[in-house]
């Protein structure tokens, strides 16, 4: 009776995790993603003519009531019809971006960045495809961008300030790198010149400098931003414990906002769009994020302005705003703004170094931690260092399965010396069971008290398996989103642990000249690879250190346990799978060691013979 108590407990707790992981799998599995979105014609704009609001047309926008803030225009420019990339990078002047991690250009014609490619990463892990293409300008498939300008006040319009079209002029520098920075003039013909100073670092992050010369008479008003703009939904890859949409910190609040949550913001008529304006008093920023990629604007810490997320549906646009505060330029002086745009990778040491050294509070957060965030970023730090130290982030994961072993060894050790008592008490167990016949209360009564009198917790077999399923997701989240993973290789065949294990049984692993089932296919399911079987194998020697329950119902039970559990997880990432079979062999040697320590000799060999047999007999039967 006590082998199937503890037999019942580790079978509730292993039902509860394959439970959770089928719960998950089946409302939270990624959507197959959505064909690419054909643009229309624009019929009322032409190749970069800025969409505004008819009132910012008619009249200059007015400040809000505590004058901190004027309307921009909403930069949502198209072409008809859509042209490739390269023929629309050639319409414009262009200055070209060139640092050892990022590639690309700006144009003179509005002064966008429009342009950039990540030298680090590739589409794919064959090291000759294309580099990933973060930023593209308005004309080419999907048009993502930064903007900057200046926001008319009182006297002035928007053909007095610079916009999306201002033709501006190269006034120093002839390329951008990490050592040239660039500086842009235009002259408004009307007592108003503008500078705009572009730099940018050995990494991902541009410094712009924006300033004004007032020449006329007259104290002039206006109010610098930034935009990032995305003409149509992106494609998404639509898994439910990822975000991609818009991400801000606002006075230490993190904010997300999703694609399609964008449409549903209040409806605002000066600017014919859906927009969500919250105010930040000293720290924050705002932008998009993808599941590896982030383009984000900055504004210097300390500094107020307004967070903007706005959707303008005639033209189908997703923008970030970040309207800054409104500048008094008396005449004869000159007043600056500096702020900073983000677009790049999101690399975990990279961007906590923005947010220690430069002062971008929570920056680091920009990465989608989830709910578990209390376990996903210790979790990911310690994976980092190991990583770090060893230089392979397989071996860094198996790593970290010890460390997490060795954290829960204590736990783990009164567990398994409970479950070595359990059997020792086998004996007096069955005598009680005897003893009380048909009477399951009494028996029970007899039970509690013995477990008692030998200070044995009959529950304590199952605590360290309910333990590693908050682990178990938390690494899960680690793995998918953060970008250290992506493409990270293991060994031999595994060269990329965020995807599934390549290889397939159903043509023995590549020895057989034929392919497997297609994802799409029902059948992907059965073309498991090596590190899903190892794992299986794993977790059904791990039941074979104690004999099968008596109950034939929870026999079966625990004898298919390890293959559904094979076939569950054998399309999730393989560094997870790895983390697995780790997990399973560490326990496996706790358990048998500590056991045999307690006087208890696991026999697995005979365990393993004794299903067989039963196995054939129920077969015959």
């Amino acid at each position: 009776m006590a082998m199937d108590d503890q037999n019942r407990n580790l079978i509730l707790a292993t039902a509860l995790s394959a439970l959770v992981i089928l719960v998950w799998l089946t409302f939270f599995s990624p959507e197959q993603p959505a064909p690419p979105p054909v643009e229309t014609a624009a019929t009322s704009q032409s190749e970069g003519q800025a969409a505004v609001s008819p009132a910012a047309n008619q009249a200059a926008p007015t400040p809000t009531a505590a004058g901190q803030e004027a309307a921009t225009p909403a930069p949502s420019l198209t072409t008809s019809p859509e042209e490739s990339r390269d023929i629309a990078l050639a319409k414009t002047d262009r200055v070209a971006i060139e640092t050892a991690r990022l590639s690309g250009s700006l144009t003179l014609k509005g002064g966008r960045i429009d342009d950039l490619a990540l030298n680090d990463y590739r589409e794919t892990l064959d090291p000759a495809s294309n580099k990933v293409e973060l930023l593209s300008p308005v004309g080419a498939p999907h048009p993502y961008y930064a903007l900057y300008g200046w926001a008319p006040v009182g006297n002035l319009d928007f053909t007095d300030v610079p916009g999306a079209n201002t033709p501006w002029q190269i006034e120093s520098g002839d390329k951008l790198t990490e050592s040239t920075p660039i500086t842009l003039v235009w002259d408004n013909g009307k007592g108003l010149v503008f500078h705009r100073k572009m730099s940018i670092d050995e990494n991902y992050l541009f410094s712009i400098e924006q300033s004004v010369t007032n020449s006329t008479t007259v104290v002039q008003k206006m109010s610098p931003y930034g935009i990032i703009a995305r003409h149509t939904k992106p494609q998404v890859i639509g898994f439910y414990i990822l975000h991609e949409g818009v991400v801000r910190a606002s006075d230490g609040e993190i904010e997300e906002i999703k694609y399609k949550d964008m449409p549903d913001a209040t409806y605002s008529a000066a600017e014919d769009a859906a927009v969500e304006i919250k105010d930040v008093k000293s720290n924050g920023w705002v932008g998009f994020t993808d599941k590896y990629w982030m383009t984000t604007l900055l504004p210097d810490p300390g500094q107020a302005f307004k967070s903007v997320s706005k959707y303008t549906g005639r033209s189908d646009t997703y923008q970030t705003d970040m309207r800054l505060p409104i500048m008094e330029v008396a005449p004869g002086t000159t007043q600056t703004m500096k702020t900073s745009l983000f677009a790049g990778a999101k690399e975990w040491e990279t961007i906590r170094h923005y947010q220690d050294q430069y002062g971008f509070a929570q920056f680091v957060d920009s990465i989608d931690w989830g709910w578990f965030f209390f376990l996903t970023k210790p979790i990911f730090q310690v994976l980092h260092f190991m990583h770090h130290l060893i230089g392979n982030m397989g071996w860094a994961i198996i790593s970290l399965t010890i460390l997490i072993k060795a954290l829960l060894f204590p736990l783990a050790y009164k567990s398994y010396v409970s479950m070595a008592r359990m059997k020792e008490l086998q004996p007096e167990m069955e005598k009680l069971k005897e003893k009380a016949g048909d009477d399951r209360q009494k028996l029970q009564q007899e039970m509690m008290k013995l477990y008692k009198e030998k200070k044995v917790n009959p529950a304590a077999g199952c605590l360290p398996i309910l333990l590693q399923i908050p682990i178990f997701f938390s690494l899960y989240k680690v793995i998918f989103v953060t970008i250290e993973l992506r493409h990270a290789p293991f060994i031999g065949w595994i060269r990329d642990l965020s995807a599934p294990d390549p290889t397939s049984i159903l043509n023995l692993f590549g020895l057989l000249p034929w392919g497997v089932p297609d994802v799409s296919s029902p059948l992907h399911i059965l073309s498991i690879g090596v590190f899903p079987i190892l794992m299986g194998i794993s977790m059904w020697m791990q039941q074979k250190l104690n004999p099968a329950p008596q109950d034939k119902m929870q026999a079966r039970i625990f004898a298919w346990m390890p293959w559904v559990f094979m076939f569950m997880l054998g399309r999730f990432a393989s560094g997870l799978v790895v983390y697995w079979v780790a997990n399973n062999t560490i326990t496996f040697t706790q358990q048998y060691l500590i056991m045999r320590s307690q006087g208890v000799k696991p026999n697995v060999f005979g365990n393993i013979l004794s299903g067989l047999k039963r196995d054939k007999q129920s077969k015959k039967g």
